[in-house]
């Protein structure tokens, strides 16, 4: 694909950003909007063992298990 390594394109895999492109610095200026809200399990579940969350009409359980794990069912 790319015979002579001089000519590939270079990756910042700190960043994700292609180091040769001209979407330097997008991440920043984006990063604000793109970070999740987040919530402590504590807060959600509130001492129960599992609670329901409703999504585009269905109904999903969020569990706790015994070592601390959380699982998401349909």
């Amino acid at each position: 694909m790319y015979a002579n390594l001089a000519t590939r394109p270079q990756f910042n895999s700190a960043s994700g950003e292609n180091a040769n492109g001209g979407l330097h610095g997008l991440r920043e200026v984006l990063a604000p909007a793109m970070q999740a809200l987040t919530i402590e399990s504590r807060d959600l579940l509130q001492g129960q063992k599992a609670i329901e969350i409703m999504h585009n009409g269905s109904v999903y359980r969020l569990q706790n298990t015994k070592l601390g794990k959380l699982i998401l069912t349909k």
